[in-house]
């Protein structure tokens, strides 16, 4: 049992129990400075004390009454065993080595679990680059389109959507650029506006009113599940965000994993929930931002993520409640005559701080899944179908999308050629025996593949 005193809790939770940023922020705003100075003062070159020192600073952004730290060993802020840790600044003050994946004014935490060590241990961007270095540069940029589209129309189906192709084409282009601009406010601007189109009725950028997702009662009175920032702090916040995507990004062999780093910056957009309506597809969009800066994406591709997400749509609620939902009992509001909410109370903190290791482990298995799966077997699809394509108009000239279109309907129909559609010009000229030849060869090629919508 820990001593009965702020020292004794301060020491063994931080020693044996999850770190909590927030709620260590909230101890540090509850107690007297004086009572930090003075466990400092007592062992002022303990490891544990400097560690309270630095977090105490760091998170409240007020300095104690104390002279820099003397010249002794530095120690990291978090230990690296336990935590995915950021690229190191010493702490000369405090002689703490500063591994955060953020700062005072915006920082998430995950945790190593041996899942995510198992899932980094895969290499996951190298099986990627090792399918593509083995198919043919055509092939490949037909995946790259498939799956594009694939990943937009998904992105929409998840907010409940299903939008016109030139809505979804436009959008697909927008993601196909990620990572070519730094990410900042000019950019998730640019994005916005891509994704909303026309302005007239949803104003493009941070938002100036309140948000929250959740369903309205039989008067039509708001029952929020979730609440986002409150809008005079959505600036500061998502300022913070972005800075903490410019310190993961520097090139550095210490550098935190690229799925990681998508994971705290794209969740941690949708916690924030900054605009008036799109948050859900610009935070999915956000994953691919971060993984073509980093690289982890081949030039010119994007992994369907949101396709998985789609297929997954229960755990990617769960992961997102998991978070959100706790913080509810946190949150004052008030419903307004418009049908919105109001915080009455300072929530900034709310989003400041984030365990992402839930978030990052489902992250993680739904890449592993495009890379492992959806990526091989579209490219396998596609050899097949430029083999069957081959085959038919080798038996029978034909343009190349009607062979396009034969070997759908085959293959949409368990292997044979639909009725209706063999009644239809110019199909109806083929002959029975013309009919079986060609469901013979799309059978014949796609034996034993997976079946592809």
């Amino acid at each position: 049992m820990p001593e009965e005193t702020l020292e004794g809790h301060l020491n063994f939770a931080l020693r044996h129990e999850n770190i909590d940023l927030l709620l260590l922020k909230r101890v540090f705003e509850a107690v007297p400075s004086q009572a930090i100075e003075d466990i400092v003062k007592a062992t002022p070159t303990g490891a544990f004390s400097r560690r309270v020192w630095f977090f105490y600073e760091t998170l409240t952004g007020k300095m104690l009454a104390l002279d820099d730290a003397q010249s002794v060993t530095a120690v990291p802020a978090l230990d690296p065993k336990l935590y995915f840790t950021g690229k190191e600044k010493f702490s000369q003050r405090h002689r703490v080595r500063d591994n955060l994946l953020g700062t005072g004014a915006l920082c998430p935490v995950i945790r190593r679990t041996e899942k995510l060590e198992r899932l980094i241990a895969v290499d996951l961007a190298s099986k990627a680059q090792a399918t593509i270095g083995k198919t043919g540069g055509h092939v490949v940029a037909r995946a790259a389109s498939f799956l594009l589209l694939a990943d937009s129309r998904a992105s929409f189906e998840i907010e409940g959507e299903r939008p016109p192709v030139n809505r979804l084409e436009r959008w697909g282009r927008a993601v196909l650029e990620a990572g070519k601009r730094p990410l900042n406010q000019t950019e998730i601007y640019r994005l916005h506006r891509i994704l909303i189109g026309d302005d007239r009725l949803t104003p493009v950028g941070y938002r100036e009113e309140g948000v929250f997702l959740g369903e309205r009662d039989h008067q039509n009175e708001p029952v929020p599940e979730f609440i986002g920032a409150r809008p005079e702090d959505v600036f500061d916040l998502m300022t913070a965000l972005n800075e903490c995507n410019n310190r993961l990004r520097i090139s550095d062999r210490d550098d935190v994993d690229p799925v990681l780093q998508a994971a705290v910056i794209a969740f941690g957009f949708v916690y924030i929930h900054p605009l008036a309506d799109g948050n859900g597809r610009l935070h999915r969009c956000l994953i691919h931002h971060v993984l073509a800066e980093r690289k982890f994406t081949p030039a010119g591709m994007i992994f369907p993520v949101s396709s998985v997400m789609l297929d997954r749509i229960d755990d990617y609620r769960e992961a997102l409640r998991g978070h959100s939902a706790p913080l509810m009992d946190y949150i004052k509001w008030r419903a307004l005559p418009s049908g919105n909410v109001e915080v009455l109370n300072d929530t900034a903190d709310l989003y400041r701080f984030y365990d992402c290791t839930t978030e990052a482990e489902f992250l993680y298995e739904c890449v592993q899944k495009t890379i492992e799966e959806n990526l091989p077997r579209e490219i396998e699809y596609l050899k097949r179908q430029d083999e069957a394509m081959r085959a038919i108009m080798n038996a029978i000239e034909m343009p190349d999308s009607l062979a396009q279109q034969v070997i759908i309907f085959i293959r949409q129909n368990d292997g044979k050629f639909p009725k209706r559609r063999r009644d239809r010009e110019p199909l109806s000229k083929l002959t029975e025996e013309e009919v079986a030849m060609l469901e013979d060869i799309v059978n014949d090629v796609f034996s034993g593949s997976c079946h592809i919508n």
